[in-house]
């Protein structure tokens, strides 16, 4: 049968045009995004902003919201995302040099975190950020790291000893740092922690000043409590990938956008914490506060010799701390990180 050159180009023409819905049907990538007030949170939010720049680098992303934090982890594991967003202390299990910029004590203030994620997110350090199948592709501020008491009398680390503190779970450095100062650790998870803060259960909690309003926890500082203000840690978010999954360059393009809007987010975090009241913040006494860093210094060392924390990640969080405020006993100690 002879065709004719009207059905040839039908038959071409047809053809392209199945191929391109095809191509513009594929599935985006799923992004599992951990926030404790689910798809009405700020780091939701965030991560929309997120997906509208991922379009630019040639991938659609769908995003799902959990507010465990656990289970956002094991699914991206078990590869039901593509990608995650969530902590840095959940990431460490992922990549243990991103995972230890949420070392207790490492970053004193967010200028301190703004230049290690400065020097990592730039193209030297990329092989860092990679860990098969996993790739870092965006580290964004937190907030500090603050402890929540309920006895604002307690402000020096002597004072912690035998009191109940709750600990997440999965992170064996908070373990091995309570035990260390002489506290009762309570197993728990993000998900409730602040709920046995404000019922009683548990004496302190930390977290970023966001969870002050967000999980009532003036419930449980009342009547006698008060936030330390103390920056135990720089706490991040972090967003990782499964790299085969996304285009060559992802990572790069990534890691440059997060690093653009860090100042965006250390304002952000600043406004929540300008929401706690001037009356429930509790001062540390300047002579201890060199006390704390060492005690710090010494739970670091203990743990990156336990194969917890990354000696290159310490290694780069010392320099820095030591470029900016040379004069610290640490910068000329026989044990350096």
């Amino acid at each position: 049968m002879t065709l004719s050159i009207h059905s040839i180009l039908r038959f071409f023409i047809v053809t392209f045009l199945i191929g391109a819905c095809s191509v513009a049907l594929a599935a985006p990538n799923k992004m599992c995004v951990f926030d404790l007030l689910g798809a009405n949170g700020p780091v939701f939010s965030q991560m929309k902003d997120y997906k509208a720049a991922a379009i630019a680098w040639g991938v659609e992303l769908e995003l799902k919201p959990y507010t465990s934090e656990r289970v956002a982890a094991e699914d991206f594991k078990a590869g039901v995302c593509d990608a995650v967003s969530f902590t840095g202390i959940r990431a460490r299990q992922f990549n243990a040099f991103t995972g230890t910029l949420d070392a207790i004590g490492a970053m004193p203030s967010y200028a301190h975190l703004k230049s290690v994620v400065t020097t990592i997110s730039g193209k030297k350090a990329a092989k860092l950020m990679f860990n098969a199948p996993y790739e870092v592709v965006g580290v964004f501020p937190a907030g500090a790291g603050y402890m929540f008491v309920n006895d604002r009398s307690i402000d020096t680390i002597g004072e912690l000893a035998g009191k109940r503190i709750a600990i997440l779970d999965s992170d064996p450095a908070q373990v091995e740092m309570v035990n260390f100062i002489g506290a009762s650790p309570v197993g728990t998870s993000i998900a409730n922690m602040y709920s046995k803060f404000n019922n009683g259960s548990v004496d302190v909690t930390y977290g970023p000043a966001i969870v002050y309003e967000a999980m009532e926890l003036y419930k449980g500082l009342e009547p006698n409590g008060g936030v330390i203000r103390f920056s135990l840690v720089q706490l991040t978010m972090q967003i990782l990938i499964r790299k085969a999954d996304f285009p060559e360059g992802y990572g790069q393009k990534s890691r440059e956008f997060a690093l653009a809007q860090f100042d965006s987010g250390v304002e952000l975090v600043k406004k929540y914490e300008a929401t706690i009241p001037a009356k429930m913040w509790v001062t540390i006494p300047e002579v201890d506060i060199t006390g704390y860093l060492e005690v710090f210094r010494q739970s670091r060392i203990r743990l990156r010799d336990k194969g917890i924390y990354n000696a290159k990640m310490l290694k780069l969080m010392r320099m820095l701390r030591c470029k900016k405020e040379p004069h610290q006993s640490e910068c000329t100690a026989a044990d350096k990180e």
